[in-house]
């Protein structure tokens, strides 16, 4: 029986906002490829939607990543099983979440990966692997832990916080004592991050004034702010900022959707005399910590002192429109589509 291989393609960059036209599906009958050494044969069993997938789509010199190919399938993170092998790290049978293309069988090197390659221990489904402990919590524990640096008793914020990263990263300064305050949109989100997720307090950005709210619960400033989002929020946070604050940049989701670049602090000199510190980072910055890290988070979901939310849609036919809702918040935590 002749194997199909399904892909989705990016059909032309998006203009501004991302809409479903910018994709093209493609099916084609799929010829078992010649491995060179190092690469690996996977099948593609379910793909994570994040919105830094969108600056690839940008024009090269545009996106802050590897520019997309155009017509060619789009690249992500994806749970998947190695069916034929040529590299001795990662055998038949093997299970990984690693940078793979939107497709159902790909051809990778993961030596030369742009991203981690997390192997998924047999006693953990691919859906753990890529929800709770998978690059979005990881990201959210090096970026609280080793870069905005709480200290018990202080007060953090969070942006997005009641998405996957988020949710994850407000739970950890928790974990770590500190008093968290998590900015989301809408009521229910933050009742969720109150009651499900023990966090302090909440700003609704949708009904209420972010800055005036800041100003409001922290008299003293805030101490270290984790970033996911930028834009005003970033800069209602500046405003309010403590003396030697912290400020750990993971994403600027509202530029992510658009044409335009993500606008920094509008008075530096506020940074300046405030001596805040402002830094970005990567996962791929911290790759010989990993597994140390995955450790922990294991620990504490064990312990019961994480919650976290998986949005799990099926078929490989609705990945375009599933990544669509991750900027008009129709998710609900990690989405993750699987294919088969």
């Amino acid at each position: 029986m002749t194997r199909r291989n399904r892909q989705w393609l990016l059909q032309n960059r998006p203009q501004d906002r991302l809409k479903l036209e910018n994709f093209r599906f493609h099916e084609a009958d799929f010829i078992l490829p010649d491995l060179e050494d190092g690469q690996i044969l996977v099948r593609n069993r379910m793909f994570a939607c994040a919105p830094t997938l969108r600056n690839g789509m940008n024009e090269p010199g545009r996106s802050y990543a590897a520019s997309a190919t155009l017509n060619e399938p789009i690249a992500g993170m994806a749970g998947v099983e190695v069916l034929q092998s040529r590299n001795d790290e990662y055998p038949v049978g093997a299970r990984l979440v690693v940078r793979s293309r939107w497709e159902d069988f790909s051809v990778i090197t993961p030596d030369a990966s742009m991203s981690p390659v997390l192997r998924v221990p047999n006693d953990m489904t691919i859906e753990d692997a890529m929800g709770i402990y998978g690059m979005n919590s990881l990201a959210a524990y090096f970026g609280m832990l080793r870069v905005a640096r709480p200290r018990r008793g202080e007060t953090v914020v969070v942006s997005g916080a009641a998405g996957s990263t988020g949710s994850m990263a407000a739970q950890i300064a928790r974990i770590h004592g500190c008093r968290v305050i998590g900015i989301a949109g809408g009521q229910s989100k933050c009742e969720w991050l109150r009651e499900g997720a023990r966090i302090s307090e909440t700003i609704d950005y949708k009904s209420e004034d972010v800055a005036a709210r800041l100003a409001q619960l922290c008299p003293e400033g805030v101490s270290a702010f984790f970033d996911n989002v930028g834009g005003t929020i970033l800069q209602a946070v500046v405003d309010n900022i403590a003396r030697r604050g912290r400020i750990a940049l993971c994403g600027q989701i509202a530029a992510y959707n658009s044409d335009s670049s993500a606008p920094g602090p509008r008075d530096m000199m506020k940074l300046v005399y405030g001596a805040v510190r402002i830094e970005g980072f990567l996962l791929s910055d911290f790759i010989p910590d990993i597994e140390q890290a995955r450790t922990e988070l294991v620990k504490w979901n064990n312990a019961g002192e994480l919650v976290h939310r998986v949005d799990v849609r099926e078929g490989f036919e609705n990945l375009p429109s599933s990544f669509l809702d991750l900027f008009s918040g129709a998710n609900a935590g990690t989405l993750l589509v699987r294919t088969v």
